[in-house]
């Protein structure tokens, strides 16, 4: 496959932060994939969190998302790209968040912490 094709097929499976909100809105699952102390520190308010290493291990429940749009989130967009890459494998049709958390709180968008308070993106 060309490198021009495979860009192509990895800025589609991209969305932007103004996009993911609206999907979210709409029933979308926003899926962060950081490790545990990351997502308690500030996440996208209503998230699912499975760390990247229990899908890697294949050690999360899939079925919650069948049929429903999944965009994963990560901080910065390399590991809820390699996220989306595991659920494909799986079965499960997923976008990425393009430049992850800190691109949507540059968005404006909300980040809250464990208690639903502003959040710190580690």
């Amino acid at each position: 496959m060309s490198t021009v094709r495979r860009t192509a097929q990895r800025h589609q499976r991209r969305v932007s932060p103004t996009d993911a909100r609206s999907a979210q809105a709409a029933g979308a699952v926003l899926l962060d994939v950081r490790e545990h102390a990351e997502w308690k520190a500030g996440r996208a308010p209503g998230t699912l969190h499975w760390p990247l290493s229990r899908l890697a291990r294949g050690r999360a429940p899939l079925g919650e998302l069948s049929g429903r749009q999944v965009i994963t989130v990560c901080c910065a967009g390399k590991r809820s790209q390699h996220a989306v890459a595991l659920l494909a494998a799986r079965g499960i049709a997923a976008q990425d968040l393009d430049g992850g958390l800190r691109a949507w709180a540059r968005a404006g968008h909300p980040v809250v912490d464990g208690s639903d308070r502003p959040g710190t993106i580690l």
